[in-house]
């Protein structure tokens, strides 16, 4: 089986155009995942860039992270931890507040999934301006974790979300300029 190329994996995305509203070019990874190929694709690629770095665990950031991290945490021999909005978990978590454009948002994560010098790998299917990345990386570290990179499966270079998550390694399988 040969990997499958970046502009194949880009051809596997369905661009939605005015969705949610209009002059939004909405990029669909549902028609990826479908594609057994595709899927696969994902996974290797990120695994690729991320062997060798000792991840102990995957964090997937709700929901759509949920998608690709316990793949990830597999392939890398690694465990998965979930991070979630608020009142979505059983146990006792932590939980962090952060700036959106139009008010707040929170995350939540359980105490004792991270301890201290855990090697955390953040994943999520998006960057886009950052900020949830960013919070995800702060309650990370404020249990203890070493945020060892940030991973994601498309990312929006116009919107800078890369520049909110200055000093982590972060890393993009497929990018878009508009």
């Amino acid at each position: 089986m040969h990997p499958i190329k970046k502009h194949d994996l880009k051809n596997l995305i369905r661009e939605i155009p005015d969705y949610p509203k209009a002059g939004i070019l909405f990029y669909d990874i549902t028609t990826l995942l479908k594609d057994r190929e595709g899927l696969r694709g994902v996974i290797d690629g990120l695994r690729q860039r991320y062997d060798g770095f000792g991840v102990d665990v995957v964090l997937g950031i709700e929901a759509r992270g949920f998608i690709f991290a316990p793949a990830l945490a597999y392939a890398l021999g690694a465990g998965f931890v979930p991070v979630r909005k608020p009142n979505k978990l059983p146990a006792e978590c932590a939980q962090i507040t952060y700036a959106l454009e139009y008010g707040t948002d929170a995350l939540e994560i359980h105490r004792d999934a991270i301890a201290p010098g855990t090697r955390v790998l953040i994943v999520d299917d998006l960057l886009a301006t950052g900020g949830t990345a960013r919070a995800t990386a702060q309650l990370v570290e404020q249990l203890g974790g070493s945020v060892t990179g940030v991973a994601f499966v498309v990312e929006l270079t116009f919107l800078g979300g890369r520049e909110r998550l200055n000093g982590y390694d972060v890393f993009s399988l497929l990018q878009y300029d508009k």
